[in-house]
């Protein structure tokens, strides 16, 4: 029963096997090769988006802090709810890798921001002069870290009060295919038709070993990102084995069926209980007694607690997470333990 992340899984075997046959002969390094060109094709044709930019990395950090670095200057301020990833989870990586940009954050009971908040921070910045610093970037993460799920309505309210003061917009998607399963939303109606001006795009919590692509919508915002992947060490040699896994991620439509397995199971996993936010993607968050909590772990559960208000002395909040590889079999066992 281990619902620790979808970090945790292993890679798919249909992402395995590509990246073995990608494993044979002499390949031009860099992504000077046929399956990069391939890749590279095959994002552009899932967001119906022919001239996007597509830039391979490593890790979701990485994507993150480099999309950002691209589009906010380095006294420039990036707004982003106060549960993101950015501010939580990255080390400062988006102020180190842009020289020095800022993180204002904005308050949402479930990971995300409404119009109305991203408003009333903007407020507390009203850009008078250069003192104020230059609020540069709206980012949003969908599905967001409370397991809810951004529309393309939603999306486009947000990217429009960004516009409306010179702001560009970034989506920070390690869970995108998540979100996109489950609003059955086209990838392109999710991001650039909606507003959004970079995505960084996640395959590692959802089956694949090791790829994230910065997908940069209006090529004209792309220049110079191959100099900033290079000089933040990003840029692998060996970069068929990046392309191998998004080439098999893609196709067929692989990445939304891992996606919609992964939500459905934690719809199963929810089914009948009292959860804390409404489950969309693939994350589920109980408040349970904190004694009823150690028996479960006792009994082997894998789970992260999740401090948040309400918790108390007898109660405690924990994260649920699937992903491609829970099997009913996961579900039920923990159901009937519970």
């Amino acid at each position: 029963m281990n619902f620790g992340s979808d970090n945790w899984s292993g890679v798919h075997p249909a992402i395995w096997d590509a990246m073995g046959r990608a494993n044979t002969g002499l390949v031009p390094a860099y992504g000077r090769d046929d399956l990069t060109a391939a890749a590279v094709a095959a994002v552009r044709a899932t967001f119906d988006a022919p001239q996007a930019e597509v830039f391979f990395v490593g890790t979701g950090t990485g994507a993150n802090a480099l999309a950002l670095s691209q589009i906010c200057p380095p006294w420039g301020r990036i707004f982003c709810h106060e549960s993101a990833h950015i501010e939580t989870s990255e080390s400062g990586a988006p102020g180190h890798l842009s020289g020095g940009a800022v993180l204002a954050l904005v308050p949402g009971a479930d990971g995300r921001i409404t119009p109305d908040a991203l408003r009333d921070r903007l407020a507390c910045y009203p850009q008078l002069d250069e003192h104020d610093g230059l609020n540069a970037v709206l980012s949003i993460t969908n599905a967001s870290e409370c397991g809810r799920v951004y529309g393309p309505a939603d999306v486009a309210a947000l990217t429009a009060v960004a516009r409306g003061v010179g702001m560009l917009t970034h989506m920070d998607g390690a869970r995108f295919a998540n979100a996109v399963a489950a609003s059955g939303a086209s990838p392109a109606d999710l991001t650039w038709r909606a507003g959004v001006d970079v995505l960084s795009l996640g395959g590692t919590k959802n089956g694949c070993m090791a790829v994230e692509a910065v997908v940069i919508f209006d090529p004209a915002r792309a220049a110079g990102f191959r100099f900033r992947r290079m000089r933040a060490g990003h840029l692998w040699s060996k970069h068929r084995f990046l392309a191998a896994q998004m080439l098999a991620w893609l196709d067929g439509g692989l990445w939304l069926d891992l996606a919609g397995h992964a939500n459905r199971m934690a719809a199963d996993l929810a089914q009948g209980l009292d959860t804390i936010w409404p489950v969309e993607a693939n994350e589920v968050f109980l408040r349970l007694p904190r004694s009823r909590i150690a028996s479960l772990r006792a009994s082997g559960l894998r789970a992260a607690d999740w401090d948040m208000p309400g918790d108390d002395a007898d109660h405690a909040a924990i994260r649920l997470v699937t992903s491609w590889a829970t099997t009913p079999e996961d579900v039920t066992a923990f159901r009937a333990l519970l």
